[in-house]
């Protein structure tokens, strides 16, 4: 072969309409509703939407919002709790062109005013048990007020009078308005804004994290492969919508044609009916779901018979609490992530060497956070003062950097925060952890929870790991209190198990057992503990309870 053939054969090749569409997790909603029209995609209460309907839902509200006058790029705002609406709406809202952005609906009116004049939302749809606190938050907006569009369910504890709406009309009038032949159309740009998800706020001003269609795609086909998921399964919606998508969950269901059962409100005893009952397969929830299903009564458990897996992510769960929910018959499977990489992107992937294991190490090994997930494409642990990579020796901290496909396109409007988030080309998470020899990372800390005490670097959730091991422990949280000797010590706040007791003296000698004396906490308060939405345990809080002792 000639030289000028073998350039013609390796001529690279421009893309066109045949090889090339954007990608899009809406593209699962049209396959599912074509596929499996008749099978059901959402249950909530007495209601039954099958995928089908959720299409042709989803057109009439992409219509009515093109009516309304929302092109690509504008912000629709959420105010809502995990109902039908909300799960249509991640369909609906990227169709009309526009970026679905859901607020978190324990958020004060301060904070939701915020975020509506940061993300310049044109339409809010607004659950009306919620129109106190939103009534406040429009009065305290800056900028241009959205149209308010109220969404009324029968089954919310409050809003049923006519005095909780706060727009001209409601949600099903505004559907109603739209058109069920609005041409469905995908982005031309995989690039584009699907939504905007603002941080949990745990410390300052809440920063809006961009998605873009590509990753929303990507991270559904990860989940499908990272968690193995079947074709239909029965997912139990209890992650809220609002944090991180619920986990995209609403996309990847589309992409298996699954079962969503949504909950508007989540407690142990709905969550054990909705598993019997529904012959729910697939559930996902942070640390505190788990523990509070592993910390029912008897009154409030009911028996099922099948297996259910348990995707969990947040603050790592106490490897007693995996424990008990293994004996009750839920597979618990650990991942990480963070809002600015559409949620989960490492998974605690078990090997089957490790069933022979003791039950403590394989809860042991169940609580670390694992390997890159499958659409991951590296997680390395640096020095955050050298920008060394450390070693895999299970003790040498360094913070987890991320870069891959699922990776946020930046902070909404904050150029700056975005350049020192993404430094060296990688996302850095600020979350401190080690690598064990087998490649698995496990957290030890937040950059900022660190406790150094007489110059040792203390580990809260070490500490934190010690005390939920204790049987009258439900929660646990340390942070550092100022100390005039040791510049810092250990505080822990505790939230006990109902109708268990302990002592201050007693958590400190426990911790004392297996930890080293600097390490054990110096002081102990009981309470309940303040936490997010998503089950985050509020630290800043309490660092300033800490400094107030």
């Amino acid at each position: 072969m000639n030289g000028k053939a073998a350039m013609t054969e390796h001529a690279d090749f421009p893309r066109n309409a045949a090889n090339y569409v954007p990608l899009s997790p809406l593209s699962f909603l049209s396959r599912a509703a074509a596929v499996y029209p008749g099978r059901v995609a959402v249950i909530y209460g007495k209601r039954r939407l099958s995928w089908l309907a959720v299409r042709n839902r989803a057109l009439r509200l992409a219509s009515a919002l093109r009516q309304a006058g929302v092109g690509r790029g504008d912000v629709v705002s959420m105010m809502a709790a995990n109902t039908p609406e909300l799960f249509e709406a991640h369909f609906g809202v990227p169709l009309s062109g526009g970026v679905l952005n859901t607020i978190n609906t324990r958020l004060d009116a301060e904070t939701i005013a915020y975020i509506l004049d940061h993300g310049a939302a044109r339409v809010l749809i607004t659950d009306s048990e919620f129109a106190g606190t939103v009534r406040a938050a429009l009065d305290l907006m800056s900028g241009k007020k959205p149209r308010v569009i109220d969404i009324v369910d029968p089954a919310a504890r409050s809003g049923q009078s006519p005095a909780d709406r706060l727009g001209a009309e409601t949600y099903d009038d505004f559907l109603a308005a739209g058109d069920p032949d609005f041409p469905w159309e995908l982005p031309g740009d995989e690039w584009q804004s699907l939504s905007l998800n603002y941080t949990s706020g745990t410390s300052g001003r809440p920063k809006g994290v961009l998605y873009h269609h590509r990753g929303s795609y990507l991270m559904s086909l990860g989940t499908v492969v990272g968690w193995g998921l079947p074709p239909h399964p029965r997912y139990l919606y209890t992650v809220p919508m609002f944090h991180c998508n619920g986990w995209g969950h609403a996309w990847t269901l589309a992409l298996v044609a699954g079962t969503a059962v949504l909950q508007r409100y989540v407690n142990a005893k709905a969550i054990f009916e909705a598993v019997a009952e529904q012959r729910i397969t697939h559930l996902g929830g942070a640390p505190v779901v788990l523990g509070m299903l592993a910390n029912a009564p008897e009154a409030e458990r009911r028996a099922f018979d099948h297996p259910v897996k348990v995707m969990t992510a947040g603050a790592p769960p106490p490897s007693a609490v995996l424990a008990r929910m293994a004996e009750l018959g839920f597979e618990v499977m650990q991942v990480y992530g963070l809002t600015e990489t559409f949620g989960h992107v490492m998974h605690c992937a078990w090997h089957e060497e490790w069933n022979d294991l003791p039950f403590a190490e394989q809860a042991e090994i169940k609580a670390r956070q694992g390997v890159p997930f499958p659409i991951t494409e590296e997680v390395k642990l640096l020095d955050p003062e050298t920008g060394a990579e450390m070693p895999s020796d299970g003790k040498s901290m360094g913070e987890i950097v991320i870069r891959g496909n699922t990776v946020m396109k930046g902070y909404h409007r904050d150029p700056a925060a975005t350049e020192k988030a993404f430094a060296g080309g990688y996302f850095h998470s600020g979350d401190l952890a080690v690598r064990h020899a087998d490649g698995y990372v496990e957290i030890r800390d937040r950059l900022k929870d660190v406790i150094i005490s007489g110059g040792e670097n203390v580990s809260s959730i070490e500490i934190e790991s010690r005390l939920y091991k204790h049987p009258a422990v439900a929660l646990a949280a340390v942070v550092a209190q100022p100390d005039p000797r040791w510049g810092e010590v250990p505080c822990a706040f505790v939230e006990l198990k109902p109708d268990a007791r302990a002592d201050e003296a007693e958590l400190i000698a426990f911790c004392r057992q297996s930890l080293a004396g600097f390490k054990a906490p110096k002081r102990v308060v009981f309470g309940e503990l303040p936490k997010t939405a998503t089950g985050k345990i509020q630290k800043f809080l309490l660092r300033e309870r800490a400094k107030a002792l």
